[in-house]
């Protein structure tokens, strides 16, 4: 997993003549490979206890893309949820000699022979849990034949390239609780260090490219500092490398051997090797475990397509005829419905596409790439105001718009980009997972969900003592990691079982007040929302509303209103 803390120290242990395991930063300063602090893997432990539940296929879990979601998302969900766990139906078995785990296996270099009781416990686990596999295998259909060659690429052993089963299980969304992401689980410092941006647009961390090239980087920095032993490497990869440099330090001053077996490492880290060294070997020679792989033919499934500008996924999808699934799941680092306006200008898409795809995009002028709302400033609007009311950022605004600052004018003209078509069409943008998540807390039926506005000086802990819930679970149902930074004014989503909504929005200081609100004529969810600086969903949500009904005059509804933010 990733390690936090970085310097511009990190080549010089690379560079440092003899043993760089020993390579100390200087005092204060310490790099990635200098990192101790373990982080736990995301995707594949979700995975291990679906299966090890024997509820089937159908409860696997992949992150935040597998739980219950709202009514108007329920149908696309199911489809990306199949999307992600079926082998594309364009892969087939091209024999022996052009067949892709025929190539993994002959850039082998590691040794899987090694004897000992933590590799037969990986092993026996595999081999009685044969499902595991197959999910995994399917999951990583659509990005091994890149992943491998990038592998080949570099010279380095081709078992690397199955490290994303270990770290996610090639759930291109998976986030764990230590704040890691993607593929191949950077957290964001590490991600920022190798070059890997996160904006409100889009997070390089689940990019399928640019998360590659940054692992396989990483990996190869720590297997010259430990003098090309990959299995050191990867101990580094998952704990940090300062945690590894320390451990063969204490086994040398104590004379004792300093190879990754005879070291005292965290338990995770213990366990990490040889699950990866374990599934290589079972990929190695499959059939002596009774291990039947999915064919996977030794051809790309993506292009790279340059696209020159920004561009609404779903008219890629259209223009390339595949799913909004597809596009999501060749392109996770796309948290919107949009690539992001400063590039890069690129969308993967299946090889088989990928000519249809240049075709239509070359006959698309740039300005209809991506729609557009011709809004006219109002008297006291503000940027902020615009932007919660267009779901988008100032920050957007200003870019598109070519503004210094925030200082706008009543009657003066913003463009602000908009989606093409409704929410339940991008179900796998970072907003809808988010709303995936936040309705799934309430599957028991346990809790009462509220919202809980961020004040200065709040915790997760004394949110989650409030509410009389876990720390990790107020974090997960508002797609966070416990050890994400509370913003003041930040609105969390909390399944409390302490009080009722009117109680808990103020409990803690918020300027949170229950409203009784009386339908007026030509009122609508959108325009009550707007003037109370509120959500359509979260109306609907406290009102039991159908959102595709009208309102009537005269109905009452009932709001939590922060009486800061209303008009």
């Amino acid at each position: 997993m990733m390690s936090r803390r970085i310097s511009c120290l990190l080549f010089a242990s690379v560079l440092t003549s003899g043993c760089s395991s020993l390579y100390q930063p200087s005092p204060g300063s310490e790099g990635v490979l200098e990192s101790e602090h373990l982080q736990v893997a995301a995707g594949d432990d979700e995975l291990v206890r679906a299966i090890e539940s024997g509820e089937g296929s159908d409860s696997l879990t992949g992150g935040q893309l597998d739980e219950a979601i709202d009514p108007s998302l329920k149908e696309a969900a199911t489809q990306a949820r199949a999307s992600l766990d079926a082998i594309p139906p364009d892969v087939e078995d091209g024999g022996a000699d052009h067949d892709l785990w025929q190539r993994l296996r002959n850039g082998f270099e590691l040794d899987l022979s090694v004897d000992n009781p933590r590799m037969a416990q990986q092993l026996a686990w595999y081999r009685s849990h044969p499902s595991y596999l197959d999910r995994v295998s399917e999951r990583g259909s659509r990005y091994l034949h890149y992943i491998i060659s990038e592998v080949e690429r570099r010279g380095l052993p081709t078992e690397l390239a199955l490290l994303p089963v270990v770290e996610s299980a090639f759930d291109p969304f998976a986030y764990s609780h230590g704040r890691a992401s993607g593929l191949w689980q950077f957290i964001p410092s590490t991600g920022k260090y190798f070059g890997l941006t996160q904006s409100w647009w889009h997070d390089e961390r689940r990019d399928i490219v640019a998360a590659t090239d940054a692992a396989l980087t990483y990996l190869e920095r720590l297997a010259n500092r430990f003098d090309g032993d990959y299995t050191l490497a990867l101990a580094a990869y998952n704990s940090g490398g300062g945690t590894v440099s320390r451990a063969i330090r204490r086994n040398r001053n104590a004379g004792k051997p300093t190879d990754y077996w005879s070291l005292d490492l965290p338990r995770e880290t213990r366990h990490y090797v040889p699950k990866l060294l374990a599934l290589a070997r079972i990929y190695q020679d499959p059939a002596a475990y009774g291990i039947t792989l999915p064919p996977l033919e030794d051809k790309p499934y993506f292009e790279i397509v340059e696209t020159g500008s920004q561009l609404d996924l779903a008219q890629a999808a259209n223009l390339a005829g595949v799913s909004m699934d597809e596009i999501y799941l060749l392109n996770p680092s796309y948290n919107r419905w949009a690539t992001t306006p400063s590039g890069p200008h690129r969308l993967l898409v299946p090889a088989s596409n990928a000519e249809q795809f240049r075709q239509g995009l070359s006959e698309l002028p740039v300005e209809q790439r991506v729609s557009w709302n011709n809004y006219q400033v109002q008297s006291g609007d503000s940027l902020i105001r615009i932007a919660r009311k267009f779901n988008t950022t100032p920050d957007v605004i200003r870019e598109v718009n070519n503004m210094r600052g925030d200082l706008i004018r009543a009657g003066q003209r913003l463009l602000i980009p908009t989606a093409s078509k409704g929410s339940s069409a991008y179900a796998l943008s970072q907003r809808q997972r988010l709303a995936a998540t936040q309705s799934r807390g309430g599957r028991s039926g346990n809790g009462q969900r509220v919202e809980h506005i961020v004040q200065s000086g709040d915790t997760f802990w004394d949110i989650a003592r409030d509410h009389g819930v876990s720390v990790r679970q107020v974090a997960s149902w508002n797609g966070m990691a416990p050890g994400d930074p509370l913003i003041p004014g930040k609105k969390l989503v909390v399944w409390s079982k302490t009080a009722s909504p009117a109680t808990t929005a103020s409990n803690r200081g918020n300027m949170v007040r229950r409203v009784g609100y009386r339908v007026r004529n030509g009122d609508s969810l959108w325009t009550i929302a707007s003037r109370f600086s509120v959500d359509v969903s979260d109306i609907a949500s406290w009102n039991n509303l159908n959102t595709s009904r009208y309102l009537q005059p005269g109905q009452s509804l009932v709001l939590y209103v922060d009486i800061r933010n209303s008009n």
